[in-house]
């Protein structure tokens, strides 16, 4: 038997019994509403590659084909947990299996990896019955935000790490902007967004039927173009990369509304769903360290090095958190669990 759920139906009814199994809980002894955890908390962190904070060294499993997730032993999974410790409340890591590549459906589905890595099972997995809280983020993968970048960028469409290919290779990358808001290129994007939305709808269901006692954590994406895209028309201290390479100005607006709409529709779905749910909204707590943010950004620019080096050449950010993002996600991420758990 299957450990996901896909009726509708049945994602209601089992969201109806945790919201009933919520009110139940609430009423127990006034005494303990707003105390930390007085045991260690059993926690699974799930995700993709702004999770496993991919572009940051040394990373985990070097040894196993779960290397290829490049998934960062400093994430910001790890450096949150050591935020809750100093504030008294102590996770029970069971598991972090956040992912670079992961799409929605990886957290159902097995996880095909690169270069003939082999398979990870779904990350839905690691859920256990006692598990008390899930955190994690995904989304950006299966809206295809790869794709988009690839869409407006010559450079991008070289070969490269980035997996995925234009949504539209015929139309010149200086067009992106008004690709995106017209014609195949609207209608391709709003159909990825329906796809998001109902993904996510079965992602939270299903951490509900898995663990039902678990505090569900949904985590936004930082900001990565600022409101004034003249600042990233310079390069940042040390680089000779503009932070969004060879993406026209005038399609960066495009792509920063596109990244809002992703983090509205993540937010919806924590508000739509029952049974409670809880969101970290990054994008709104990172606008001073953007990609082009200088010497204060959180993100590594398309092409700028990463900490990463693959067969002795240094793997891009394709704009990603370097330390410092990796820092605020862990700072907002703590902050929400923190008040999630005391309720």
């Amino acid at each position: 038997m299957r450990r996901t759920m896909k009726s509708p139906a049945m994602r209601r009814l089992t969201a109806a019994a945790v919201a009933l199994g919520s009110c139940l809980a609430l009423a127990g002894p006034a005494g303990l509403a707003g105390a930390a955890p007085a045991d260690p908390v059993p926690t699974v962190f799930f995700g993709d590659s702004y999770t496993s904070n991919f572009g940051i060294a040394p990373v985990n499993n070097q040894d196993s084909a779960r290397g290829l997730c490049f998934q960062a032993t400093e994430n910001y999974p790890a450096v949150a947990t050591r935020r809750l410790a100093d504030k008294g409340v102590t996770l029970d890591v069971q598991s972090d299996v956040s992912c670079g590549g992961a799409l929605l459906h990886h957290f159902w589905q097995d996880q095909e990896l690169p270069f003939g890595g082999g398979t990870l099972p779904a990350q839905q997995g690691a859920l256990k019955q006692d598990t008390q809280l899930a955190v994690g983020s995904l989304g950006g993968n299966t809206l295809g935000f790869n794709r988009i970048l690839k869409q407006c960028s010559d450079e991008l469409r070289k070969p490269s790490l980035l997996p995925g290919d234009p949504v539209d290779g015929d139309a010149p990358a200086a067009t992106c902007g008004e690709f995106f808001e017209t014609g195949n290129g609207k209608q391709w994007l709003d159909g990825q967004f329906e796809l998001v939305a109902g993904q996510l709808e079965e992602l939270l269901d299903g951490i509900g039927y898995l663990a039902p006692d678990a505090k569900r954590v949904l985590v936004g994406y930082p900001r990565l173009v600022p409101e004034d895209t003249t600042q990233c028309l310079t390069a940042a201290p040390g680089q000779t990369q503009l932070p969004f390479a060879d993406i026209p100005q005038d399609a960066l607006p495009v792509l920063d509304q596109i990244q809002k709409r992703l983090n509205d529709a993540m937010k919806k779905a924590v508000t739509d769903i029952e049974g409670g749910a809880d969101f970290v909204d990054l994008y709104a707590g990172t606008g001073a360290n953007t990609a082009c943010d200088g010497a204060d950004r959180g993100i590594g620019g398309l092409l700028e090095e990463s900490q990463l080096e693959l067969l002795g050449t240094k793997i891009p950010w394709y704009a990603h958190p370097n330390e410092k993002g990796r820092d605020l996600q862990a700072k907002q991420v703590a902050a929400t669990a923190e008040l999630a758990l005391n309720r």
